[in-house]
């Protein structure tokens, strides 16, 4: 949230959506931070962004919590659900035609699998494969896929977001293509000091 934003004028169904993703468990594989949203999309908003390290870092996202109590015509509700991720993958994957249909099935079966209850989503993915020349023909070759995503959550005062949460933990797991998250938990509270 926008530290120019006073507590006491946030409704009190964004402040119980925030109060989730603060207190969201994560495993111990992420390094998760709060960030400062974007401006003037939406009158309340909240954003966290994320590592996930394996042998070095294999994937990072952001997501992006907002909030319109008037609600929005285009999102067909009041809360907003927006994430940017991206990690690397192998050469062959990159070209591989049908992973951007596979990378978007990511996301809707981890929203259908956590029971996230949604409408209106959209977004877009790329891949990228970058081949080096001339006196970097040394380095390695690197592909990505990089996904641009949103959707609406059906929250009832604000609560029903911690399923949504999931399943965005779950998204950037199988983009980064980790096996199953461990039972090793830490609250976003315990790194951020209540600062979300």
């Amino acid at each position: 949230m926008s530290p120019l934003t006073p507590v006491l004028s946030q409704p009190a169904s964004f402040i119980q959506a925030v109060a989730q993703l603060h207190d969201f468990d994560w495993d111990e594989r992420w390094i998760v931070s709060s960030m400062d949203p974007p401006q003037h999309i939406a009158p309340f908003a909240a954003a966290i962004d994320a590592d996930i390290r394996r042998d070095g870092d294999l994937a990072s996202g952001r997501l992006i919590l907002l909030h319109d109590p008037a609600g929005n015509d285009i999102w067909h509700g009041d809360f907003r659900c927006v994430t940017f991720c991206q990690a690397d993958v192998s050469a062959e994957m990159a070209h591989d035609p049908f992973l951007p249909e596979v990378g978007w099935s990511w996301l809707m079966d981890s929203l259908t699998s956590r029971q996230a209850q949604f409408v209106a989503e959209s977004g877009t993915i790329t891949t990228t494969a970058s081949t080096p020349f001339g006196s970097r023909q040394a380095d390695p070759a690197t592909a990505q896929i990089e996904m641009r995503a949103s959707w609406t959550p059906l929250l009832q005062a604000g609560n029903g977001l911690t399923d949504h949460i999931a399943a965005w933990q779950d998204l950037i797991s199988a983009v980064a293509g980790l096996p199953p998250l461990s039972n090793t938990v830490i609250h976003l509270s315990d790194r951020l000091g209540r600062r979300v």
